[in-house]
């Protein structure tokens, strides 16, 4: 691609890859209604943070209510729909194609991956990189899970593009000096657009739409890198 010197794209997995986002929120309703009736859009508040991170927020020195919503997690993720986001396939062949190096970056543990990747085997073959959970010591929002992406690739963030739809994720992949598309799949885009360089609803088109932004637009927009 020309103009901007874009080596890298890293994409985060739920709500980016996959169509999973209303999943969790069917999921993280029931526990919300079931643990903290007093708070009626818990899924929503939870939306983007690590189920360590959830536990220390909401379920803190309560080790068996952890043991018991880990438990149901695990069989819900073995049985979850694992579909694409609309366009991806197109755009994730598109850069590959271009040369361009991909990785996934998510806080997701192995049992889940090993769900996913039952459901699409050819993940393994469409990224150069996987990361999950165990790759880097702090989650989102701290950038460290981009900063290792990059470093993996031997390549500057600032060449390397953010694929992210929640807040902490978005949060992180501008801390890490990335240039960040916000999908809007989890959140709206008045959320999403003051935390991204641009935004997206899906990846519908988004092979030409990215190309014609980066070939001539990135020219007035050297500031940001």
């Amino acid at each position: 691609m020309e103009g901007f010197d874009f080596k890298v794209a890293l994409f985060d997995l739920d709500g980016v890859v996959l169509d999973t986002e209303s999943q969790y929120s069917e999921f993280y309703g029931a526990i919300g209604r079931e643990f903290h009736p007093e708070t009626p859009d818990f899924a929503q508040r939870i939306k983007g943070m690590t189920l360590e991170q959830i536990y220390g927020a909401w379920f803190d020195g309560q080790p068996d209510v952890q043991a018991e919503i880990t438990r149901r997690l695990n069989v819900f993720e073995a049985n979850m729909k694992y579909n694409y986001i609309e366009g991806f396939p197109t755009f994730i062949q598109e850069l590959r194609a271009a040369g361009i190096k991909t990785a996934i970056v998510t806080a997701s543990n192995d049992e889940k991956m090993q769900s996913v990747y039952r459901a699409h085997p050819e993940l393994l073959s469409l990224f150069d990189r996987i990361l999950t959970a165990k790759d880097y010591a702090a989650s989102k929002p701290a950038p460290d899970c981009y900063l290792r992406a990059a470093e993996l690739f031997g390549a500057d963030p600032s060449a390397c593009v953010v694929f992210e739809d929640s807040i902490n994720g978005l949060k992180a992949g501008r801390a890490a000096g990335a240039f960040v598309v916000g999908l809007t799949t989890t959140n709206p885009e008045e959320k999403v657009a003051p935390l991204a360089d641009i935004t997206m609803a899906d990846f519908t088109g988004a092979n030409h739409r990215l190309h014609r932004f980066f070939n001539y637009e990135f020219d007035e927009l050297n500031e940001f890198f």
